[in-house]
């Protein structure tokens, strides 16, 4: 840490739970994939994620020190893995209505202003976690089976799934790195045949959830933390790697690796990526309508993912 000591104290603290959260992430995420058996390699069967080939466009084939990170929401998903589950968990009664309706004012806001307001972001973590302590890790991750079902698997999309198949079958990893919650991530990237993903660790304790947050949520630099503590762990060369995303907070985890691209990327990454040369796709059909507000269509089920957010943003194993 004394590579930190010109930083003023505010700035130190949340660098160090930046480290503390990519540390936590990379952990849980190899945890995570050794006890996965072969069936974590194998990619999914027909179904809605099913794509045709794209190739990346650097050569991949043999080499083992390469890898590829990609971020989840609007870069795999439509839409945010925590609105979907915050939708299960407010369907199975987590939560009340009073509380749905908070949540859906701070994720309208988000959406609108397009920036977090830290206040709204710190209301939603401590209700979130206030909502899974006492829950066994568990039972969230058998509902978290049954939302992907539900919610998730009509969502993914098929020109980034081709993109991470193409680097499957050149036999490299793939890991998701996103702020849902580690267990949520984990499914995600099981239903899709990744290696295994890297997410935003709870707390708990003989398979209970404390309330507790390890370090902070996966977002920001807190993601290129947990790739970096990865790649040191796996042996992974991040001048030989990957990494994709839609979103301008993820630039430094884009800016670790060697080929970063932007995948139906916000305007701020859009004109980052331009000026830097950075490949982009763009797999949506109307690229400003994600960008109004909280979908009319969605109803009063849909904006629990207000909440969901919150209860994505933490969980940790022991």
């Amino acid at each position: 840490m004394a590579a930190l000591g010109w930083l003023t104290p505010r700035r130190r603290s949340a660098t160090a739970r930046s480290v503390l959260a990519g540390e936590a992430a990379a952990e849980a995420a190899r945890r995570a994939t050794a006890a996965e058996d072969a069936s974590a390699a194998l990619a999914p069967s027909a179904g809605p994620d099913a794509a045709s080939p794209e190739e990346p466009a650097f050569p991949v084939a043999g080499d083992d020190r390469a890898a590829a990170f990609f971020d989840l929401d609007n870069t795999v998903m439509q839409g945010a893995a925590i609105f979907h589950f915050g939708r299960g968990l407010y369907k199975r009664k987590f939560f009340e209505r009073r509380e749905l309706t908070r949540f859906a004012w701070q994720q309208a806001w988000f959406r609108l202003a397009g920036v977090e307001d830290p206040e709204h972001m710190q209301d939603a973590r401590d209700s979130a976690l206030s909502i899974v302590k006492g829950h066994r890790v568990s039972e969230l991750m058998t509902i978290g089976e049954e939302i992907y079902d539900e919610y998730m698997a009509d969502r993914i999309w098929p020109g980034t799934r081709a993109l991470a198949q193409a680097h499957l079958d050149a036999g490299q990893r793939v890991w998701l790195v996103t702020a849902a919650p580690v267990e949520t991530a984990t499914i995600i990237a099981r239903r899709l045949g990744l290696t295994g993903a890297l997410g935003t660790v709870a707390e708990s304790v003989d398979g209970v959830y404390t309330g507790r947050l390890v370090g902070e949520p996966l977002h920001g630099p807190a993601k290129a933390e947990a790739v970096r503590a990865l790649a040191a762990a796996e042996d992974l060369d991040l001048e030989r790697c990957a990494a994709y995303s839609d979103s301008h907070n993820d630039i430094p985890m884009l800016s670790l690796v060697g080929h970063p691209y932007a995948i139906n990327p916000d305007t701020k990454l859009r004109k980052h990526a331009r000026a830097l040369d950075w490949r982009l796709r763009d797999y949506r059909t109307g690229r400003k309508a994600a960008k109004v507000g909280i979908p009319a269509a969605a109803g009063v089920g849909a904006l629990a993912g207000g909440t969901a957010a919150a209860v994505a943003l933490h969980r940790r194993r022991r």
